[in-house]
Formats: structure tokens, sequence, C-alpha cells
């Protein structure tokens, strides 16, 4: 028999948590100091990259968050049987 039929797996409620809190601590921070944040992301030159690393701090915590959350949640995608 193999060994591994019984077990759960088990479920990331910790980094949900703390995923969750970053994301709404960015999402705070961005809208409390919106005309800070928008007097550097205009200045032009090397500040032209805060927006783009702005986006990609948010896509990362949030997408962390979005698949812990599914996983939590019981959503798993489906395995991908190859055909030949």
């Amino acid at each position: 028999m193999a060994g591994g039929y019984g077990k759960a797996k088990k479920k990331p409620y910790g980094k949900l948590l703390v995923m969750g809190i970053v994301s709404i601590m960015l999402y705070t921070i961005l809208l409390s100091q919106q005309g800070l944040i928008n007097s550097y992301f205009g200045r032009g030159g090397v500040y032209a990259f805060l927006p783009i690393v702005t986006a990609f701090i948010f896509s990362v915590v949030h997408g962390s968050f979005t698949g812990n959350f599914w996983t939590v949640m019981g959503v798993e995608a489906s395995k991908r049987k190859e055909v030949k």
C-alpha cells in the first residue's frame, strides 16, 4: 500500500495572514500618502522606475495572498494529463 493517501496537506494559514496584513498595509500607505507618492513618481529620470517597482511589489504580495487564500479554501489547479 502507498503511505500517503490518508494525510491531508497542511494549509498555509500563517502565510495567508501575513500576506493579507502586508497587503492591507501597502494599500493603506498608498492611499494615505498619495501626494507624496505622486510627487516622487512625477519627477522623471531615475524616479520613473518607482511606479514599475511599486506595481511589482503589489503584484507579488497580492498574488501570494490570493494563492494562499485559494489553497486554504481548498481550490487547487487541476493536474493536466499528458496526451500521447
